[in-house]
């Protein structure tokens, strides 16, 4: 168990580099925050603290991204964050226990779904959209299924239905990145070994340095054991998981790589094929993170899907 944390952390989160990119071209820094700038904001639900930052200057339904194992909100890719920003109010935030949020991280996607529930209804919103990544997408569905009234839209990526065929193979995907490199990693279990997909990849890792100042902490190993815990339970045959996928009255937008490995792309097809309002995009030559190396078109299509 030990080295599978350790290949949690090593695979799943990114360290800091030098470099630090501007904004997008045609963004307005003095008028609008964005993933490098936004400032890091707390707010205490129970005992707990959670981090967050908003970005972006609409105030319509804002979108929670919520984020995938092992991740922080200094994971996610600045060139969907951003282009997302220029549209739509962003909250990123990190779940209980983990990055720069106090407390301890449930060991289970339906309590983690109720932490994240509690958060939303602290700030105030009695609508949000939903943007889930790999296990952010589990904790997703499982509030649009508990809380069906909170959510106005849903965009699922790089994730599946309880039970996921295939999920189960997770600790094993992590374990063969024990002795790659933190980039290696990251390229190893987020993208396909195609020269265009790894390049695309590394044009992605280098993306989400680009925060240097006030940088999110990195998960502590309870959060990471937890996490694993809450995705592996989840990866436990459900029968009845696509059944309850077909009450979802919301529109729904699911995004998948063709060579998706921890979620494989049949996951997304039969939740597609369930969820009487889905769409789904699936991309070539892409993995599990094909959002992340398709970020223009994921960006223009999501931008499409919550503004229409």
């Amino acid at each position: 168990m030990k080295k599978i944390i350790l290949s949690v952390l090593v695979a799943l989160q990114l360290l800091s580099c030098k470099k630090e990119d501007g904004p997008q071209e045609g963004s307005n820094m003095d008028e609008i925050d964005y993933h490098q700038t936004a400032s890091t904001q707390f707010i205490k639900v129970g005992e707990v603290k959670f981090a967050y930052r908003v970005l972006g200057k609409t105030d319509d339904i804002p979108l929670v991204m919520v984020s995938p194992l092992g991740s922080s909100m200094d994971d996610w890719d600045p060139a969907i964050t951003n282009g997302l920003a220029e549209k739509n109010k962003v909250i990123l935030f990190d779940l209980e226990g983990a990055g720069s949020s106090s407390g301890h991280t449930p060991e289970n996607i339906p309590d983690m779904a109720k932490g994240v529930v509690a958060f939303i209804k602290a700030l105030g919103y009695k609508k949000v959209n939903l943007l889930g990544f790999s296990m952010g997408g589990f904790i997703s569905q499982q509030i649009i299924l508990t809380e069906p009234t909170l959510v106005n839209k849903l965009i699922l990526t790089g994730t599946g239905p309880k039970g996921s065929e295939g999920l189960s193979k997770l600790p094993e995907l992590l374990e063969s990145t024990a002795n790659l490199s933190p980039e290696e990693s990251f390229l190893h279990v987020g993208f396909t070994k195609s020269n265009a997909s790894r390049q695309a990849g590394k044009r992605v890792y280098e993306r989400i340095q680009k925060r240097v100042i006030d940088r999110d902490l990195p998960l502590s190993a309870q959060s990471a054991t937890a996490e694993l815990t809450a995705v592996l339970k989840w990866a436990t045959p459900y029968p009845d998981a696509l059944k309850e996928l077909a009450t979802v009255k919301q529109p729904v937008l699911i995004a998948q790589g063709q060579e998706d490995v921890p979620t494989p792309v049949i996951n997304a097809i039969k939740m597609s094929e369930h969820i009487p309002n889905a769409r789904l995009i699936v991309y070539k030559d892409a993995g599990h993170a094909a959002a992340f190396q398709y970020a223009l078109d994921f960006v223009q299509q999501a931008i499409e899907f919550l503004n229409n």
